[in-house]
C-alpha cells in the first residue's frame, strides 16, 4: 500500500512535466506556444491557418511550382524526420529536395532563429494524432542513429 501511495505522489509531482512534454512530441508547452505564434505569422498564410495547405496541393501550379502542402495529418509532413523538416524550413524545399524541384516556399534561415523554426515544427507536431506523431518520432530516431 505504501508503494502505491509513493507511486501516486511521484506521478502527481511529475504530471505537469509529463503533460508539458507530451503536448508537442517532447516539446514544452512554452515551445509549442511560441511555435503557434511563429506558424501564424510566417506559415499560415500559405499552409493554412488550420494547417490544411493549399487546394490541390499535389498538382503543379501553372508556374510549374508546387502548392503549399498541408501540415495536418492529411499531408506528408509527418513522414519526414526532424532534421529534414528543419532543413526544409531553414533552407527551403528546393535546397533540400534538389533535382530542379520548384516551390514558392523560401528558406526562413534569414528570418527565423533555429529556436523559432524548431518551435514552429513542435507546434505542427502537437496537432497530429498519436499514430502520426509516433511514426514521425521513429523516423527522427532512425535519422539520429545514422548521424551518430
Amino acid at each position: 500500500m505504501l508503494g502505491l501511495i509513493a507511486a501516486g505522489l511521484g506521478l502527481a509531482w511529475a504530471w505537469p512535466w509529463l503533460a508539458d512534454r507530451m503536448a508537442g512530441g517532447g516539446a514544452s508547452a512554452a515551445t509549442v506556444a511560441l511555435g503557434k505564434t511563429v506558424y501564424a505569422e510566417r506559415c499560415g498564410s500559405c499552409h493554412g491557418a488550420r494547417l490544411e495547405g493549399q487546394r490541390d496541393w499535389k498538382r503543379q501550379l501553372p508556374s510549374g511550382r508546387m502548392p503549399a502542402p498541408p501540415h495536418d495529418a492529411s499531408g506528408h509532413t509527418w513522414h519526414h524526420p526532424d532534421g529534414v523538416l528543419f532543413r526544409i524550413t531553414r533552407d527551403g524545399p528546393a535546397a533540400v529536395v534538389g533535382g530542379g524541384y520548384r516551390s514558392d516556399m523560401p528558406g526562413f534561415g534569414n528570418v527565423l532563429t533555429d529556436e523559432e523554426i524548431r518551435a514552429a515544427l513542435a507546434f505542427i507536431k502537437s496537432t497530429w494524432p498519436e499514430r502520426e506523431r509516433a511514426y514521425q518520432a521513429e523516423m527522427s530516431r532512425r535519422e539520429q542513429e545514422k548521424t551518430q
